[in-house]
């Protein structure tokens, strides 16, 4: 197969779930592209936002070096983060690094462009906007909540989250993204503050509702305290189709292998559970279940194996 005919996998996401599915996706055959989250604003990437003005880099830090092919020490010192003591406490080299070139070319998107060109990025890497975002959310009692870091800290149940402005822009190369996909993954993640900011930017969601390609939204393994708690498989589904429409999602990815009690009792701690597959409302809701071994079984904690996830999501494209 020439590159020209390669299959077109894009990823939409941010947080940590979406680099674990990128390692193991960026080693197969596809034309690769990442749709990433800009509206993080806590540590150093809000540090960074409120001195500069820009988007927010710390997603797409992360995705950068999940996606880079340089020798590891190149890596570590773009992930870097400084320690206590100084005026760089707290930052990563990564975030100052895209805040400079940002600063350089004059242009967000430019600066990451770069970056990626130095650190041999395989794939394309697009913030979901160039713009300067800031996420909201509305809780069931009425509540107006600004700030993504500030969302899960109030204990309360999320009713909607919307952007402010409401009126962004998306990048266009993003649009085109959806538009010539041949599989259109939405990365596990939190749902309101790393998920739902990529779906519900203006003409983002119109794209998916219209993409020809099969949309499989990989779902969360455990709830986050905060923000899904008590959620099911279906609640997370439902939560995106309220936001952004019944005809977005065609598949939802579940684990169907049980968890390590003790590993469990660790999460009890974060007020966090295994989240509940409940089959029949999912199939009520027109979603074919993909259901695989598709945990990390070496890690402590509960991430999805990058290699399973990958093979998984590769099949799709194959059938």
């Amino acid at each position: 197969m020439t590159e020209q005919n390669l299959p077109r996998i894009v990823v939409i996401g941010g947080g940590t779930g979406m680099p674990v599915l990128l390692r193991g996706l960026k080693n197969l055959p596809i034309k690769l592209t990442a749709l990433v989250t800009v509206a993080d604003d806590g540590g150093s990437t809000g540090r960074i936002r409120q001195d500069m003005a820009i988007p927010a880099p710390g997603d797409i830090r992360n995705v950068i070096a999940a996606l880079s092919e340089v020798e590891p020490m190149l890596v570590q010192l773009f992930q870097h983060r400084f320690a206590d003591g100084n005026d760089l406490s707290g930052h990563s080299m990564g975030n100052l690094l895209l805040a400079a070139m940002t600063s350089i070319t004059g242009d967000f998107y430019t600066g990451i462009k770069e970056i990626s060109r130095v650190l041999n990025v395989k794939g394309k890497i697009y913030p979901i906007s160039n713009e300067n975002i800031s996420l909201c959310a509305e809780m069931v009692d009425g509540t107006i909540v600004r700030g993504e870091s500030n969302i899960p800290l109030q204990g309360k149940q999320i009713k909607r989250v919307f952007l402010d402005p409401e009126d962004v822009t998306p990048l266009p190369n993003a649009i085109r993204a959806i538009e010539k996909a041949d599989l259109i993954v939405i990365s596990p993640g939190s749902l309101f503050t790393s998920i739902m900011p990529n779906l519900i930017i203006p003409h983002i969601d119109e794209a998916l509702r219209q993409a020809e390609a099969k949309i499989v939204y990989v779902c969360n393994v455990m709830t986050q305290n905060g923000e899904t708690t008590g959620f099911t498989a279906s609640d997370h589904v439902q939560a995106i189709i309220n936001h952004v429409g019944q005809e977005v999602i065609d598949a939802v990815v579940v684990n169907n292998k049980k968890i390590d009690p003790e590993i469990q009792d660790v999460y009890a701690y974060e007020n966090a559970t295994p989240v509940v597959y409940d089959t029949d409302k999912l199939l009520e809701l027109g979603l074919e279940i993909i259901e695989g071994d598709i945990i990390d079984d070496s890690r402590t904690m509960i991430r999805h194996d990058t290699n399973k996830i990958a093979k998984l999501l590769f099949s799709l494209i194959q059938k």
